[in-house]
């Protein structure tokens, strides 16, 4: 890749990606979302931001130390430890707001109040107490801090802990701090209590066991419960050239729960002598000590009960619409090798997907199966019809990502029953990961060969397809097929792609091989074509854009007059209102459904070229990864992803544009303009293709 990168006005990765997760806690604070919908939202902002603090944190801790304790590397990098502090700092504040003034009030005004900081009713106490006697109370470990050496207490990762400050009536000044667990991964965090004057109660397992705590310690005074939890880092080192990846891959598992602190989050009403305590006690560095509230771990708000039901709590229900052209098809690879079918998910039913892999798994003319597999669904459909069809003697074979991120441990059980089933398993590449989403079924009539390929943004998972947005391509296209046999013999391989810098992808761009050639080639054909006075546009969907070389190039056409449009869900170091970016907008959708798709759209001088595929423009898919992006030629279906786009960037309820300092500015109507909801003017125009 050429090195075109150099004082690039580039906006910090993990502050854009703090700034994605601002959006999403914006959607808890909109008040036109319904009122569950909302706490799903408060609880996603919950969820990632522990995956921050597990796998960018300890990036972010380790250049902040290096910069404070090597002469030598100061100047080479700025720390953005204290930026990102103070943003987190900033967001947890009005996370904190959200919930208590906005979201837990209107639980009330309908009826629903869940305890929270506050004194239960005296009415509930029998209730509160029997259930802790009978449920709770088996679950708990409770364990003096003093008389034990802190290497023999050990918090384990993201697990609910609170701290007892106890004293006796004969030693009153004499403190004594237990820790207790709240079993939170084993019994539910909340509890439905009985309703009082129409109102139904909810109480959370750590106020359970808070109002119970005298039970555990008998003869003792309690002086304060105190909440805490520990975030380990996720990373660790593996030997990806050892031969047997599989146990290598088990190991690093077993070390993720053992990993370094990254954050010790404290409830802000600890006294300050406790918190020093427990930052020796633990050994937990300053920068790692998060001052934090009452209740820890607020992504279980996705399990809320709803005691009270009503339509207005959620979204309206939007079912998957069937293909109907496709539902009196006898065969669906009949099908396929007729014409091209373009699948979008969730607003098109995805059991189409699965029947394509059933129906080859008994197809008495399939003879071979491959495809790749990177987040593999708990209960797989898809990983069951490939155990079906080795056992009725077909041959396949599949590529298991075993160091796809926190599935590492169900990628590898599925591996192991498919392995036993008689499937073909091929694992992870050395240095690389495979994340592309493609599939080859072959199938042979006596002397004639048939294939068709699945081509997909995302993964092949019918758990994910219920909500995250994506698209599958099932095509016969003969040059693209012999492609990804090609592309699938040489995975088999698992050697390094320098070796193999030869193959001759023509249709596919493949990472590795020819994909960041083709598409700068086709930046620069619109570079060209503006400069030469034609029309010149660049429509590109991803989820991040953070490979500074990609930015360059889009500076570059900008710079030349090209149009460029882009829709960037999460990270996004390319900066808008800059004299290089004069002509780049950047949108961002946030909506019931995680949009996840990757699209590219040329404009070629009126001949438009459409691509989609699993890359997005970061380091990793660009450098590190194999990823496939593939072009869609059929006239038809080129409209239709055209359309989706076209009401992405239409979007006027829950998009927002990011400008200079990545803030969020929410794109509204003009005065007389239409509201445009892109996801239900998708399911609407998708639902209008079958007529």
């Amino acid at each position: 890749m050429d090195n075109i990168s150099v004082n690039l006005p580039l906006f910090d990765r993990d502050l854009s990606w703090l700034s994605f997760n601002y959006r999403v806690l914006c959607m808890a604070n909109d008040s036109t979302v319904p009122l569950y919908e909302r706490i799903k939202f408060l609880s996603i902002f919950s969820s990632n931001l522990d995956e921050f603090f597990r796998v960018r944190m300890p990036a972010v801790l380790a250049v902040d130390h290096l910069l404070r304790t090597d002469p030598s590397a100061a100047g080479s990098a700025e720390s953005m430890l204290p930026a990102v502090q103070e943003e987190i700092s900033r967001q947890l504040g009005e996370f904190g707001q959200t919930l208590t003034q906005s979201l837990l009030p209107a639980l009330h005004n309908n009826h629903i109040h869940l305890y929270y900081n506050e004194p239960v009713h005296a009415a509930h106490k029998a209730d509160i107490r029997e259930y802790f006697l009978t449920r709770v109370l088996a679950f708990l470990q409770p364990l003096w801090l003093q008389g034990h050496q802190p290497e023999d207490v050990f918090l384990e990762n993201n697990l609910l802990y609170v701290v007892v400050s106890l004293s006796t009536a004969e030693e009153p000044d004499m403190l004594k701090y237990a820790l207790v667990n709240i079993p939170s991964n084993q019994l539910p965090r909340f509890t439905e209590l009985p309703s009082i004057d129409d109102i139904s109660y909810i109480i959370m397992l750590d106020d359970v066991i808070r109002e119970n705590v005298g039970f555990i310690f008998p003869g003792y005074t309690v002086n304060g419960c105190y909440s805490i939890k520990i975030t380990r880092d996720a990373e660790t080192d593996m030997n990806e050239l050892a031969n047997d990846v599989l146990e290598q891959v088990e190991t690093m598992i077993a070390k993720r729960e053992l990993g370094i602190p990254t954050r010790f989050l404290y409830d802000a009403a600890t006294p300050l002598a406790l918190r020093q305590l427990l930052a020796v006690y633990f050994k937990i560095l300053p920068e790692e000590m998060v001052r934090g509230g009452r209740y820890h771990n607020l992504k279980d708000l996705m399990d809320l009960p709803m005691p009270v039901k009503s339509p207005l709590f959620t979204y309206p229900r939007q079912p998957a619409v069937q293909m109907h052209a496709l539902d009196n098809v006898p065969r669906l690879l009949e099908e396929v090798l007729k014409r091209d079918i373009l699948l979008h998910a969730p607003y098109q039913r995805y059991d189409y997907i699965l029947r394509f892999f059933n129906e080859a798994a008994v197809d008495p003319t399939v003879v071979e199966i491959y495809i790749t597999l990177y987040r593999i669904a708990s209960g797989s459909q898809i990983a069951n019809a490939l155990i079906s069809a080795a056992r009725n003697g077909k041959q396949v074979t599949v590529f298991v990502e075993l160091k796809a991120r926190f599935d590492e441990a169900n990628n590898i059980r599925w591996a192991k029953k498919m392995k036993a089933a008689g499937v073909k398993i091929v694992y992870s590449i050395p240095g690389l990961k495979v994340h592309a989403k493609i599939a080859l079924v072959k199938r042979r009539r006596g002397y004639v060969w048939d294939y068709a390929g699945l081509m997909a943004t995302g993964n092949f998972n019918e758990s994910t397809a219920r909500f995250y947005t994506d698209h599958v391509l099932l095509t016969a296209h003969r040059g693209m097929t012999q492609e990804l046999e090609l592309l699938f013999l040489y995975l088999q391989t698992r050697e390094q792609p320098g070796r193999y810098s030869y193959l001759p992808f023509k249709h596919l761009l493949v990472a590795q091989f020819n994909l960041v050639d083709r598409f700068s080639e086709m930046i620069d054909r619109e570079i060209s074509n503006a400069k030469a006075g034609k029309p010149a546009r660049i429509t590109i969907k991803l989820n991040n854009l953070q490979e500074k070389d990609m930015i360059a190039r889009l500076y570059a056409a900008s710079d030349a007059g090209v149009e460029v449009r882009m829709l960037v869900r999460s990270i996004c170091c390319l900066l808008p209102e800059q004299p290089e970016s004069r002509n780049i907008t950047v949108r961002r959708i946030v909506d019931r459904y995680l949009e996840h798709a990757r699209v590219f759209i040329f404009h070629n001088d009126g001949q438009e070229e459409v691509y989609m595929g699993s890359a997005d423009w970061m380091n990793r898919n660009l450098l590190r990864r194999i990823e496939v992006c593939f072009p869609i030629y059929e006239p038809q279906l080129q409209e239709q992803l055209k359309e989706i786009i076209r009401l992405q960037l239409a979007d006027n309820t829950n998009a927002a544009m990011l400008d200079a300092n990545m803030h969020n500015v929410p794109v509204k109507p003009a005065p007389g303009e239409a509201l445009v909801n892109a996801q239900m003017a998708i399911h609407a125009y998708v639902e209008a293709l079958n007529h």
